[in-house]
């Protein structure tokens, strides 16, 4: 049997988008959106960020976990 392959559009890096140079670890409503309702930090794959800003993001939600501005788990 065949599977039909569902043709998805590729994601752009909303950071590039927007012409953002570094990551801020104070924006806590941008970096919220790449947290999974769990708490989990989402993988470039899904969140369709570039290389660069993807390694920018992961510190910076670590800043803001260690700072108590985002949450460690999700109750």
């Amino acid at each position: 049997m065949r599977r039909d392959k569902k043709r998805s559009r590729k994601r752009v890096c909303s950071f590039c988008v927007d012409k953002i140079e570094q990551v801020d670890y104070k924006d806590v409503n941008r970096l919220r959106r790449y947290i999974s309702e769990r708490g989990k930090i989402l993988p470039r794959r899904i969140s369709g960020n570039c290389a660069h800003h993807q390694r920018q993001l992961t510190t910076a939600i670590k800043r803001a976990r260690a700072l108590a501005l985002l949450p460690y788990t999700v109750e």
